[in-house]
């Protein structure tokens, strides 16, 4: 799906290394990753200094629109490993 929004595979393959990889990506793109990391293994862990990053690049709105996706993406994958559902190309 990111590719068909224009990502590089080479940033694919650097999201889990983006602070190895600073020159594909941006500040924002970083804190976006940053929450998406953080909702996803600790929901309860998304803390005040991550909560004012993602205010210093994102609107409240955005800010919600992002944890809507994350929190669909992780039902999906948890709903398909749970039933140990075939990955799709």
């Amino acid at each position: 799906m990111a590719k068909q929004f224009g990502v590089s595979e080479e940033a694919i393959y650097a999201m889990a290394d983006k602070e190895d990889n600073p020159e594909l990506f941006t500040e924002r793109e970083k804190v976006a990753l940053e929450f998406a990391e953080r909702m996803t293994a600790d929901s309860n862990n998304v803390d005040e200094a991550l909560w004012n990053r993602l205010k210093e690049h994102f609107d409240e709105g955005e800010i919600i629109e992002i944890a809507c996706v994350i929190g669909v993406f992780n039902y999906f994958n948890r709903f398909n490993n749970a039933l140990k559902v075939d990955i799709t190309k």
